[in-house]
């Protein structure tokens, strides 16, 4: 998908698709802030572009297949193409189906890009069109924005082509990416989506060291950047978190209102022999205990994860096994793929593949088995009272996240018939029904703004004299 445009007249414009997972869409902005500080225009269309960016995605063979569809789109739509991201490791394979593109750059390469880009199409030498806002370009809502902390990762997961596309851990430093979340909490963002390959690791590769900020050191460890955030009154969503023991040093910033309270974390399985052969965390046991602690201490909390099925080796023992601990783990939000061999990892040569139909038929049970958990876990919420932040709002009401719901993955808070709001409103409301993955309400924060209805109300007031 196209993104939207950033238009400045007669300046070189750009288009560009963004593909993948967030990561890459924060290396989209990146991209972009570069181009329009120079003066560049972002074109909404094919058409009105003097080349196309397209950044790819190449974690899974599927995602392979759809960033080559969409760089073979973009050649027949516009002719001049640029690929950048994921795929970009792989140059030859690009190269072997569409070989007219004008350059390949891999992930996190943005000066390469912006040098293709430039031998593409010059920049305008108006030092007039050079800025930008502070906070950068984002492709995201003005009241959401997605907060890189670090690159790469040093896992090794057996399932997992990332630290090769990637590479190994790179953080930044803490005081760098609170200065990036203040000035975006001064533009408007009322929520900041930390992320990473491995958010739990972040600062482990620099020794955690502290850089400054404001008038404080601040250490490159997770819980001091968590609350530190804390501190700009802004929603603080923390995900990709690994299952180390150290999440247990989140909760009480969960608990406080610091952070939201929300917890993501990918266990992929719960079979003790799978979790070894995926090159996992192994006792899921020890994970029950701790759910029920972090319940506990934060009553509140919204815990999310993914899990694989299908894994070569995989049993019906196995699978069963994994079904029985969602059965006691009740966890909120659950997303579930089916094992893909890609070229490249170690579990692709893994011996007793898992027939596609038997892993087709494992994945419709889980989620049916999940679909009713969720529903209930969501039913418990009817007659609460809880903060959403408004997403959308059209003719037909509103749409809001609360503090259980990341943007564009889980569910959402919907409004039906309600107006007076905008984007970006933080509004308290009252649960009044649940379904499997929604939840139905109404506002008890008084709108800020007239509906249609006073406003045409007030127009047709008798005016004093």
């Amino acid at each position: 998908m196209l993104v939207h445009d950033i238009m400045r007249p007669s300046s070189p414009t750009i288009g560009l698709v963004s593909l993948g997972c967030p990561k890459a869409l924060v290396d989209s902005e990146r991209i972009l802030t570069r181009l329009v500080a120079e003066g560049y225009t972002i074109s909404p269309t094919y058409q009105g572009a003097h080349v196309v960016i397209v950044n790819t995605c190449g974690f899974l063979d599927s995602a392979r297949a759809e960033s080559l569809d969409a760089i073979g789109e973009a050649l027949a739509e516009n002719g001049r193409v640029i690929v950048t991201g994921c795929l970009g490791a792989d140059p030859d394979a690009i190269r072997e189906t569409h070989p007219r593109v004008l350059a390949i750059t891999g992930p996190q390469q943005y000066e390469q890009v912006v040098q293709a880009v430039h031998e593409a199409v010059a920049p305008p030498h108006d030092p007039y069109t050079s800025l930008v806002p502070p906070q950068g370009i984002h492709l995201t809502p003005r009241h959401t924005a997605y907060l890189k902390i670090s690159e790469g990762c040093d896992n090794r997961c057996s399932f997992c082509l990332i630290p090769a596309l990637r590479g190994d851990l790179v953080s930044r430093p803490a005081g760098e990416v609170l200065a990036e979340a203040e000035r975006l909490a001064q533009a408007g963002v009322k929520e900041l989506v930390v992320i990473s390959q491995d958010t739990s690791a972040y600062g482990r590769d620099i020794g955690h060291g502290a850089s400054p900020w404001r008038d404080a050191l601040v250490p490159a460890r997770l819980t001091d950047l968590a609350a530190a955030l804390g501190s700009l009154g802004v929603w603080v969503r923390l995900m990709y978190i690994y299952p180390y023991p150290a999440v247990d040093d989140l909760l009480p910033l969960m608990a406080e209102g610091k952070v939201l309270p929300y917890l993501d974390i990918p266990f992929q399985h719960a079979s003790p022999s799978v979790l070894r052969a995926m090159r996992r965390p192994a006792a899921q046991d020890k994970v029950l205990d701790r759910l029920a602690s972090w319940r506990a201490q934060c009553p509140d909390l919204t815990v999310r994860s993914t899990f694989i099925v299908g894994f070569p080796g995989e049993t019906e023992a196995d699978f069963q096994a994994l079904l029985d601990w969602l059965a006691e783990a009740r966890l909120d939000r659950v997303g579930c793929f089916k094992f893909e061999a890609v070229a490249g990892v170690p579990a692709s040569t893994y011996p007793d593949p898992v027939p596609p139909e038997v892993a087709e038929e494992r994945w419709h049970r889980l989620m049916a088995q999940q679909q009713a958990i969720s529903h209930e876990r969501l039913a418990a919420k009817v007659g609460r009272v809880m903060p959403v932040l408004i997403d959308t709002v059209d003719e037909t009401g509103a749409v809001g996240r609360s503090s259980a719901d990341a943007p564009e993955i889980d569910g959402t808070v919907i409004l039906p018939g309600v107006h007076g709001y905008a984007a970006g409103d933080l509004i308290k409301v009252r649960i009044q029904k649940a379904r499997d993955y929604d939840l139905i309400a109404t506002p008890i924060t008084p709108p800020a703004r007239p509906t249609a209805r006073e406003r045409l109300q007030a127009s047709r007031a008798p005016r004093r004299r």
